[in-house]
């Protein structure tokens, strides 16, 4: 049975997180497009998810009073994440796939033009970066199938992120003897 603080607060910070990344993603959009190519853009959203996973796990930790466990710190942050992603996801999905169909064909091209700007600079042989453009034309990454993938794995790499915040959470027991 999982406790009620850890449930709480994972959905409440899930939700939080999710709507975050929605807004960012709906300022963007509303925006430039072009700003979905800035690193900075990343940055910003890594860092906010960093801070909001410490703020949760700091405040269910000191609302438990108790002994705060590594799997009560990873259950806390995955429900976190979990929420988080679903949010996001859903939100993209209907962005690209129902509201603006458009701006992902936009985007998509965008990112094909960026990345093979990039390859020319690393020195990539004219068929690699071809065979590249090829597949990224074939598959969007703005596609239902494509964003419902990268949802797992966000929740796969969100949970490895998750184990060493539990780790470094959890409540230190200290032996006496």
């Amino acid at each position: 049975m999982i406790n009620e603080i850890i449930k709480k607060n994972g959905i409440t910070f899930g939700i939080i997180s999710g709507i975050i990344s929605c807004l960012i993603t709906a300022t963007i959009y509303a925006i430039d497009l072009n700003l979905f190519l800035k690193s900075w853009i990343t940055i910003i959203t890594i860092t906010t998810s960093i801070i909001l996973s410490i703020v949760l796990l700091s405040k269910t930790k000191k609302e438990i009073q108790t002994d705060f466990s590594f799997k009560d710190a990873f259950t806390t942050y995955f429900i976190y994440a979990v929420v988080g992603v679903l949010i996001s996801t859903l939100f993209n999905i209907v962005l690209w796939n129902f509201i603006d169909p458009s701006a992902k064909e936009t985007l998509n091209e965008l990112f094909i033009k960026y990345t093979a700007s990039i390859m020319q600079k690393f020195g990539a042989p004219s068929s690699s970066i071809n065979e590249a453009i090829k597949g990224m034309k074939e598959s969007s990454p703005y596609d239902i199938d494509s964003l419902l993938k990268g949802m797992i794995t966000s929740i796969v790499f969100s949970s490895i992120f998750g184990l060493i915040m539990a780790a470094f959470f959890k409540t230190r027991k200290t032996h006496q003897e």
